[in-house]
């Protein structure tokens, strides 16, 4: 089991899009994978056709009453076999405020994860593009973080204040936590732009780049208000093709030969 963080401080850099179609992908192969949303505007819940205004129980619950549990919120996915979510709805943005007295804060949802992660092959968890006690939750529970950087001028701005958010949870709270991997979003390969920024992180980061580069696409945008996986909003388009490329990266990453 793999619990994994997409996280980046900056907004509009495909996070979201980039967890509901890794999550999907992944699950489509046949691993069990469990989508925890602790954004609070809930995206990869509605991305992942999950009605959030029919929710009894969400995330919030999880991280202000310590008698709920995981199991009690999550949902099967009815789109994806293998796919499941933990959704969250905008009431979550209280939670911060509500745990900030709570001892060991930081440690709420790693506490909870304990109790289900031998079910799930892999976790993924979708952080708010800011620095709170919900994303340092994430931070602390997981094993790697999968950065999703957006292929423009100001893409560098802010890494450094990213990496050093991980290497200070690091430090502090999770010292087995590594860089996963960075995924270029809304790469075009025909600008001057998009390569260059593309060169620019891969001399800062290194071989954690991914090779597979996700394109600037009308239909990646529109699949999620409509609650589907690119996959099955359109799976022939360039955006389904990048991300069915990125996860058969991602798991030979992790050592899983994929067949053809």
């Amino acid at each position: 089991m793999k619990t994994i963080c997409v996280f980046n401080q900056k907004g509009g850099v495909g996070k979201t899009t980039t967890n509901i179609n890794l999550c999907s992908y992944v699950a489509m192969l046949g691993y069990k994978v469990l989508a925890i949303d602790i954004d609070p505007q809930g995206n990869t819940t509605s991305g992942l056709g999950i009605d959030k205004r029919k929710l009894d129980k969400s995330i919030y619950d999880v991280m202000t009453d310590s008698d709920t549990s995981l199991k009690d919120i999550i949902k099967q996915s009815e789109l994806v076999e293998n796919l499941y979510v933990a959704p969250a709805k905008m009431n979550l943005a209280g939670a911060e405020v509500e745990i900030i007295g709570t001892e060991s804060r930081e440690l709420i949802l790693k506490n909870k994860i304990k109790e289900i992660e031998d079910q799930f092959d892999f976790i993924f968890l979708d952080c708010p593009p800011s620095l709170g006690i919900l994303t340092i939750n994430a931070l602390t529970c997981c094993q790697s973080v999968l950065i999703p950087i957006q292929c423009e001028f100001y893409a560098l701005e802010g890494v450094g204040q990213l990496i050093n958010t991980i290497n200070l949870v690091k430090k502090s709270l999770n010292k087995n936590l590594e860089i996963e991997g960075v995924v270029m979003t809304m790469y075009d390969s025909r600008t001057n732009l998009s390569n260059e920024v593309y060169k620019e992180v891969q001399k800062y980061f290194k071989d954690k780049v991914y090779k597979s580069t996700i394109p600037r696409n009308i239909r990646l945008a529109e699949a999620p208000s409509f609650g589907l996986p690119i996959m099955l909003y359109d799976d022939k388009c360039k955006g389904a093709e990048a991300y069915e490329i990125l996860t058969k990266e991602f798991l030979s990453r992790q050592g899983v030969k994929i067949s053809e």
